[in-house]
């Protein structure tokens, strides 16, 4: 039996390429979201695609782990990773830019664009490259910092076309505070957080009861899977939680004020409130948020609160970002790329011609000369009009 020759145009599980005219209209939105940034005050970074394992996933970056492909320096015979998220290197950036005494309580505003490669799909998309944009506040522990950044994700989400969307705010410290005033282990921790991010009401109840905790202790547990709505939930938390520590009443007053600021600014956007919300819960230290579209069960772009991310780096810093996939987004937008609009020129060398086409595409049109000689219409090269001659004059003519 002859051996079947193998597919050279098939691509791995989870990698795609994106092409014309596609490839140009993400291109053009990556430049406008990066230029809203830097009107915000924010600087452009670019991290290094590959980096040794030991820095790679250092602090934070330690839950990467399982998405981050291992390959070996070829020069030095050390361990390499491909990076999969781009956050953790920015934070390490941060710290680096800061090493002098001098500047360390400068706030650091900092922004960046560029592929990842992840061993498996994360989730919010079932890309495996997918193209992350995203922006950080170093040195600041001010909730203004999160609405500041939040509001940025949101003009990110208005840039791409995206405004039915409604934003989801948590707090870890609720679920944190309550775990340490129950005295849970890490292992005990760990599988109620699994159990509340299932929103699994019957297997949290059954293990509540196999824990030591006195009844209203489970209770608070419990009440907590179904602490989610509007932004009146968080009143109902604090009639429940009245007897709880006062940590956790100070952790309330953040996540209101961040819901204020937010629907002040916003109020067109729906903003919901999950107690129980605990995503990136291993890394995060506060507040923590995420934007959604109707009927998209996953998040389209999310963040929180990472407070001394930069202690590993030797210095410790309030950190807050957020980070979403430019080409998911793209995608999500729905009208696909519009034909770009372009002059389509002959091929001649008349220096009138010459001349003209010059000076359009001085002026920034797109001039495309036709190599085809006819056989190929102008809607096939991407353009809308022509360039014709009148009397000896070039001008531009609609198609």
């Amino acid at each position: 039996m002859p051996v079947r020759a193998p597919n050279r145009w098939l691509l791995p599980d989870g990698v795609q390429e994106t092409l014309p005219p596609d490839a140009q209209a993400v291109e053009t939105l990556r430049h406008d979201i990066l230029e809203i940034y830097y009107r915000w005050g924010y600087e452009l970074v670019m991290p290094a695609v590959i980096e040794y394992m030991d820095s790679l996933l250092t602090g934070t970056a330690h839950a990467l782990d399982r998405q981050t492909f291992v390959l070996v320096d070829q020069l030095s015979g050390r361990q390499m990773g491909v990076r999969s998220d781009m956050t953790p290197q920015v934070a390490r950036i941060d710290a680096h830019l800061l090493a002098d005494d001098a500047r360390a309580h400068r706030i650091s505003r900092l922004c960046y664009c560029g592929h990842l490669l992840h061993a498996i799909g994360d989730g919010t998309t079932s890309s495996r490259t997918p193209l992350q944009i995203g922006a950080e506040i170093f040195g600041s522990p001010a909730i203004s910092a999160d609405v500041e950044i939040v509001s940025l994700m949101i003009a990110t989400l208005h840039a791409v076309g995206l405004e039915d969307i409604s934003i989801d705010l948590g707090h870890v410290g609720v679920f944190r505070g309550l775990a340490r005033d129950a005295g849970l282990d890490p292992e005990q921790e760990e599988r109620l957080f699994d159990m509340l991010q299932r929103k699994s009401i019957p297997d949290l109840e059954s293990y509540l009861q196999t824990l030591p905790l006195d009844a209203r202790r489970r209770e608070r547990f419990q009440r907590l899977a179904l602490l989610n709505g509007d932004v009146s939930v968080i009143d109902a938390a604090r009639e429940h939680y009245a007897d709880a520590p006062d940590a956790l009443s100070a952790t309330l007053d953040t996540l209101q004020s961040a819901a204020d600021s937010l629907a002040a600014k916003y109020p067109a956007t729906p903003i919901h409130c999950d107690l129980a919300e605990l995503r990136g819960y291993s890394y995060h230290t506060g507040l923590v948020f995420a934007a959604f579209l109707p009927g998209q069960g996953a998040e389209i772009a999310r963040g929180g609160r990472y407070d001394d991310v930069g202690e590993v780096f030797g210095n410790a810093r309030p950190a807050t970002g957020f980070s979403a996939d430019l080409l998911n987004l793209y995608q999500l937008a729905g009208d696909g790329a519009a034909a770009a609009p372009g002059i389509l020129a002959p091929d001649d060398d008349d220096p009138a011609l010459q001349r003209a086409i010059a000076e359009l595409r001085a002026a920034g049109e797109r001039v495309v000369v036709d190599l085809s000689h006819g056989r190929s219409g102008a809607a096939d090269q991407h353009c809308d009009r022509r360039l014709v001659v009148d009397d000896g004059d070039w001008r531009v003519s609609g198609t």
